[in-house]
């Protein structure tokens, strides 16, 4: 997967980007990050991207030129077809299954706003998709675009090692993660279940999917809406409940 990010703050994509897993995915090979700097394409000799907005109103808009000159210098890199993903609090609520659709992708491009955001017109011209990652407001579309690239690409072939599998994880089944422990078997009195130290894998197994309901029937009743629960695990479910009264 290659990531070809326009931005006016490049070196804090290649700054954040640069660590931990991602770090490998990128020297090994499996992901490119390239960042296009919007600056580069100004015509001022300033290299000033932005403008006051017309009908007046705080802050200054970024213009449509330097951005579509940007996203046309990618046209010998890119195909035709290639989604353009805008990071925008207007957007579509980023979540897991977009994540999974979009780690199919060979290639994206994302662009990131800033100040009171992007000449409207140019993104009509170039973005497929709008994506927002909740419904608060940042100073820039940086922090957005490198969740976004670090959740794709954790679903991506051979960027996960086998210790480190997402299988299990939060979201993959609208299920939350169950929780999890390490050494010492003791801490302050709070003791790992005995069920994680008795080798039957089965027993675990459901002590896993057991935990994961509960949390997510506590913590998200809205994503426990979305799953359905087998017989038995309806009636675990209950029994849970009744214990609470």
């Amino acid at each position: 997967m290659d990531y070809y990010i326009l931005t006016l703050f490049p070196d804090m994509i290649y700054n954040g980007l640069n660590h931990s897993i991602i770090k490998r995915a990128i020297d090994n090979g499996i992901i490119g990050i390239n960042c296009i700097d919007i600056r580069d394409f100004s015509n001022n000799k300033h290299k000033k991207v932005d403008d006051y907005a017309y009908g007046g109103g705080a802050g200054m808009v970024i213009k449509p030129e330097p951005v579509y000159d940007a996203y046309i210098s990618l046209k010998d890199r890119i195909s035709k077809d290639t989604r353009v993903l805008y990071m925008s609090p207007q957007g579509k609520t980023f979540n897991q299954n977009m994540a999974y659709e979009l780690s199919k992708e060979k290639e994206l491009v994302i662009l990131c706003g800033h100040y009171e955001g992007i000449d409207e017109r140019v993104v009509e011209e170039i973005v497929t998709d709008e994506i927002s990652i909740g419904d608060f407001v940042l100073t820039g579309g940086e922090l957005p675009a490198m969740m976004v690239i670090d959740a794709i690409s954790r679903l991506i072939p051979n960027v996960l090692s086998k210790e480190e599998s997402f299988i299990n994880e939060s979201f993959n089944d609208n299920l939350l993660e169950y929780p999890n422990y390490t050494r010492p078997y003791n801490f302050r009195g709070r003791q790992v279940p005995d069920v994680l130290l008795s080798g039957n894998h089965k027993n675990i197994e459901i002590w896993k999917k057991q935990q994961s309901i509960i949390r997510t029937y506590n913590k998200r009743p809205d994503l426990f809406k979305k799953y359905k629960l087998t017989d038995k695990e309806e009636k675990f479910l209950n029994d849970y409940k009744n214990k609470l009264k």
